[in-house]
């Protein structure tokens, strides 16, 4: 079986990513999935946005954390791309997810945890998963396992990760005994047949980031992981449509 292919933050590659212009430029190519990553506001709005910061993605400068979402709405997202006129909002996660969910995506949601803890950012990810009635389309990640833990405690049915770019022994073990489907490892991990072996025999999922040259996808499909998560997934989808 093929590996699915994940727009990384949208078609970054291309567009300002999570952005709502990235995600829908991704999906008109036929992706099977979009990874965003969410913060959390200063008046407790999840945003769609990969730093703790807003300087090197929007014309703007600070903490997401000590900023509110109108602060936010103030912010270009598309600034820094010469070609694109028009202004990109930085998303909030619930107007992803009301473009998403009648459309046949996985989305990975990043909880950006290993910073900032963001205390409450969990019950308010799964309490609007349940509001848009679209959690067997969702997988959760994050490289703070103990926000993946929480989630496990919120709803043990929510499919989840565990993001890693560390050389955890027996990573595998690791993450079933935590009660954890998948593992998503840099790709660079997976080159190492130990690393792969291991996490195979414990037969949890594998989406691997960030994958964006052909001659890293190659291997990777020939591997058998479950997704690749990449910045070009038009690329990535040519060289799938070779298998």
């Amino acid at each position: 079986m093929k590996p699915l292919n994940f727009a990384h933050r949208g078609f970054s590659g291309k567009y300002p990513e999570n952005t709502m212009l990235a995600f829908q430029k991704a999906f008109e190519i036929g992706i099977d999935g979009i990874e965003l990553d969410i913060q959390l506001t200063k008046d407790q709005e999840l945003v769609v946005i990969h730093d703790t910061t807003v300087n090197r993605t929007t014309n703007g400068k600070g903490y997401v954390k000590d900023m509110t979402l109108n602060d936010i709405r103030q912010l270009n997202a598309a600034n820094k791309f010469t070609n694109i006129s028009k202004k990109e909002l930085i998303p909030t996660l619930e107007e992803y997810l009301e473009w998403a969910r009648d459309k046949q995506l996985v989305t990975n949601i990043e909880l950006k945890t290993n910073v900032f803890e963001y205390p409450g950012i969990e019950e308010k990810v799964v309490d609007l998963v349940q509001k848009y009635n679209v959690k067997d389309s969702i997988l959760f990640s994050s490289f703070n396992h103990y926000t993946i833990q929480k989630i496990k405690e919120l709803d043990p049915k929510l499919k989840c990760g565990l993001l890693s770019a560390d050389w955890i022994v027996d990573f595998g073990k690791y993450t079933r005994d935590l009660g954890v489907e998948c593992v998503h490892p840099g790709f660079f991990m997976l080159q190492n047949s130990a690393v792969l072996e291991n996490i195979k025999n414990n037969h949890l999922e594998i989406n691997t980031w960030t994958v964006n040259q052909e001659k890293h996808m190659r291997p990777l499909i020939e591997a058998g992981v479950t997704s690749i998560i990449t910045n070009y997934p038009n690329l990535l989808k040519a060289v799938l449509n070779e298998y």
